[in-house]
C-alpha cells in the first residue's frame, strides 16, 4: 500500500466523481484496482471473486470485482451503472460508473449524482476513439470542468512515453475545443497496478501523481449557496391551514422575510416560515442542495415547475432559445416534430424550429444541414415552446441551463441553452413583470376573493369571423353566470378602442392589444370572471393577451359558421346552427374543469393553486 503525503483537513467532505471511456478500455478494471490497492473492498470480497474466477476456469481479472452478474462478467462489459464508495484521507468519494450515454442524460435534469469531477479512461493501445470524444463532450454539457485522462493498458504498448504523448496531444487538443482543459494526464496499467496507488517503476519517466493522488487534487466546488437563488418548484401542498411550495433549492439561500419573484407567472411574495419535517428548532433559512418547503406571507397562484428568485436576479423566460444538443433516441430528431421538454422541475411541448448546424464529434467541424439529427450526433439548434419557460444560460446556471427531450416517453436528447431567443411578446413579458412587481397590492387577496365570490378569477375569449354568433354567447354567457351568483363582466374590446385608445391611429394594434391587456388585468385583479370577443382584434393578437394576463387562467372559445381550423390552444370549438344556452352550459362547465368556478355557490370552496 503506498503513504501518500496527507492531504489539508477535509471534515466530513463529500466529492463525486464520475469515471467514463469507450467499451473495453478499463474503467471496471481500474475502479477494482483503486479499491483492491486502498484496502476499501469488504472483507473476503477479493478472495471470494478470486474462488469464483478459479472454479469456472478464468483468470481473475479486477473488473469482475464491480461487474458482479454472470451475464456481465461472460460479456466482458459493464451493463449497470454502478455507484460505490469509500474514504481516503479524509475525503470521502462517491465514484459513479457510468457505462453509456443516458445514464448522463438522466443526471443532467435530475442532478441526482451531479458529478464534481471525472475520470476518463483511455485505451493506450487503441487509441482515441470515437466514444472517447463524445463522452468529452457529455462532460462539457454536464458542466464537468475537472478532468483527467487516463491512459490505460500501458503494459500493451511497452510503457512507450512517445505513444502517452501522442494520446496526451491529440485528446488535450480536442477538449480545449470545448473549453475544457484537463487537470492532467496519468499513464497507467490498471491489470498491474502501475501508478493506480502506487508510482509505476515501468514508468520512470513519469512523475506526475497517481490516479489515487489525482483524486486527492480535485477540488470541491465552490458553494453553489453563494450564488444567486433558483428554488424550482416541485409542488404546491395544502398541509393544516398552510399552503407549502416545496422543491429543492439549486442554488442561492433563503431566509424567513426574502421577497421572491416566481417565473415565468412574475408573482411576488414574501417568505413567512420555512418548513421541515420533525425539526426542531423551526430553520429560519434554506440553503442549496436543500429539499424544503416554503409559506408566504399571501396566497398567490403558483405552479409546479415555476422557479423562484430574487428580484435583483430574475432568470430568463421565452418561448425560445438556441442550444447545443445531443442526441441519443431511437429515432432521429426532427424539424417540426413535438417533444417534450424537461427542464428542472418544468415539463412543456416543444418543438425544434431551426437546425443550425450538425456537429461531427470526432472533430467538432460543422456537417451540411439536414433536417433531422441521427443518432448520438450533436447539433445546434433553437427550440420553441408552447409556453413560455423559465431558464438561464447554461454559461450562468448549470442546473437552469440544462434540459432533456422526451421522445415518446424516452429521454432521448440532452442539451445546454447557449442562446435567448426573444419573441415576439419578449417585451410585452418583460412590461408585465416591472408591472406586477410593482403592483401596490391591498389586504384582500386573490384566495380571500375567491373564498368569497366562489370562483377564480378567469378570462374568456371567444373568437371567430364575423356574424358567427360571438357577442350572442359572450351576452348568454355574462347573463348566466351572473344569475347563478358568479362576479362576471363582459369586456367588448371594440369598447374599449373607442375609449382608451380613441387617441391612436388605425395600425397601432400593438399598443392596442397591451391596453386591452392591462384594463382585463385589472378588472381580473378585483376577482372577476372578464368575458370579452375580439372583434377588435387579429387572432395573433390572442397570445398576446395571454401573456399580459398570465398565469390567469384563459379559456378560449371559437365560433364558426361551419368546419374549420381554430386557432392554436383552443378549448372549445362550435360550428353550424347554435344553440347559445347550450354552448354556454358547455363553457361553464369547462370553467369549472379549469378548476375556476366551485360547484356550488355557498359550498366554502377550495382552490387548489398547484397543477
Amino acid at each position: 500500500m503506498p503513504t501518500l503525503a496527507p492531504s489539508a483537513p477535509r471534515a466530513r467532505e463529500h466529492l463525486n466523481i464520475v469515471i467514463v471511456g469507450h467499451v473495453d478500455h478499463g474503467k471496471s478494471t481500474l475502479l477494482g484496482r483503486l479499491y483492491a490497492d486502498t484496502g476499501s473492498l469488504p472483507d473476503g470480497k477479493l478472495d471470494k471473486v478470486r474462488d469464483i474466477c478459479r472454479r469456472q476456469g478464468k483468470e481473475f481479472e479486477y473488473a469482475f470485482l464491480f461487474d458482479a452478474f454472470l451475464e456481465e462478467q461472460e460479456q466482458g462489459i459493464t451493463i449497470d451503472t454502478a455507484r460505490t464508495f469509500f474514504k481516503w484521507e479524509g475525503r470521502h468519494y462517491i465514484i459513479i460508473d457510468a457505462p453509456g450515454h443516458k445514464e448522463f442524460l438522466k443526471n443532467m435534469v435530475s442532478g441526482a449524482a451531479r458529478a464534481e469531477a471525472a475520470l476518463l479512461v483511455i485505451d493506450a493501445h487503441e487509441g482515441v476513439k470515437e466514444q472517447s470524444k463524445k463522452h468529452g463532450y457529455l462532460l462539457s454539457l454536464l458542466g464537468i470542468r475537472q478532468v483527467a485522462v487516463i491512459v490505460n493498458k500501458m503494459d500493451l504498448v511497452g510503457y512507450r512515453q512517445d505513444v502517452f504523448e501522442a494520446i496526451e496531444k491529440e485528446y488535450r487538443a480536442f477538449l480545449a475545443l470545448l473549453k475544457v482543459t484537463p487537470e492532467r494526464f496519468v499513464p497507467v496499467s490498471a491489470k498491474l497496478g502501475a501508478n493506480i496507488a502506487r508510482q509505476g517503476e515501468e514508468m520512470p519517466w513519469y512523475t506526475g501523481p497517481t490516479v489515487l493522488e489525482t483524486l486527492g487534487l480535485f477540488r470541491k466546488e465552490a458553494s453553489q449557496e453563494r450564488q444567486p437563488l433558483r428554488f424550482p418548484v416541485q409542488d404546491v401542498y395544502k398541509f393544516d391551514a398552510r399552503r407549502i411550495i416545496a422543491g429543492r433549492i439549486a442554488t442561492g439561500k433563503v431566509r424567513v422575510g426574502d421577497r421572491l419573484v416566481f417565473s415565468p407567472s412574475n408573482k411576488s411574495a414574501m417568505i413567512k416560515t420555512i418548513e421541515a419535517f420533525n425539526v426542531e428548532p423551526v430553520p429560519t433559512e434554506a440553503t442549496a442542495g436543500q429539499s424544503t418547503g416554503i409559506t408566504l406571507d399571501e396566497q398567490i397562484f403558483i405552479m409546479r415547475g415555476e422557479i423562484a428568485s430574487h428580484e435583483d436576479s430574475v432568470p430568463l423566460v421565452s418561448t425560445a432559445f438556441r442550444c447545443n444538443l445531443f442526441w441519443m433516441g431511437r429515432r432521429p430528431l426532427e424539424a417540426g416534430k413535438k417533444y417534450l421538454l424537461r427542464l428542472a422541475t418544468r415539463e412543456v411541448e416543444c418543438e425544434i424550429v431551426a437546425l443550425h448546424r450538425i456537429i461531427d464529434t470526432m472533430d467538432l467541424a460543422a456537417r451540411e444541414t439536414k433536417t433531422s439529427v441521427g443518432r448520438n450526433e450533436v447539433a445546434e439548434l433553437t427550440i420553441r415552446t408552447k409556453a413560455p419557460i423559465t431558464f438561464d444560460l447554461y454559461s450562468d446556471f448549470e442546473a437552469t441551463g440544462r434540459f432533456v427531450l422526451v421522445d415518446q416517453y424516452d429521454v432521448s436528447g440532452g442539451g445546454i441553452v447557449t442562446e435567448v431567443v426573444k419573441d415576439e411578446h419578449t417585451v410585452l413579458r418583460e412590461e408585465a413583470r416591472r408591472r406586477d412587481i410593482a403592483w401596490v397590492k391591498g389586504d384582500v387577496g386573490a384566495e380571500d376573493r375567491a373564498r368569497h365570490f366562489g370562483h377564480r378569477d378567469a378570462l374568456v375569449l371567444i373568437t371567430g369571423k364575423r356574424h358567427t354568433g360571438k357577442s350572442m354567447l359572450a351576452r348568454q354567457l355574462e347573463v348566466r353566470l351572473v344569475a347563478d351568483g358568479r362576479h362576471a363582466y363582459l369586456l367588448d374590446g371594440a369598447n374599449l378602442r373607442r375609449g382608451l385608445d380613441a387617441d391612436l391611429a388605425e395600425e397601432d394594434t400593438g399598443e392596442i392589444v397591451r391596453r386591452f391587456g392591462e384594463v382585463a388585468r385589472l378588472l381580473m385583479d378585483t376577482g372577476l370572471i372578464v368575458i370579452s370577443t375580439t372583434n377588435a382584434f387579429a387572432g395573433a393578437d390572442h397570445q398576446a393577451i395571454r401573456t399580459l394576463v398570465h398565469p390567469t387562467p384563459v379559456i378560449t372559445v371559437h365560433m364558426s359558421k361551419s368546419e374549420e381550423a381554430p386557432p392554436p390552444d383552443t378549448d372549445l370549438v362550435f360550428a353550424g346552427p347554435k344553440d347559445f344556452e347550450a354552448i354556454a352550459d358547455q363553457v361553464i362547465e369547462e370553467l369549472k374543469r379549469r378548476g375556476v368556478l366551485a360547484q356550488a355557490i355557498g359550498a366554502k370552496p377550495q382552490f387548489h393553486y398547484s397543477i
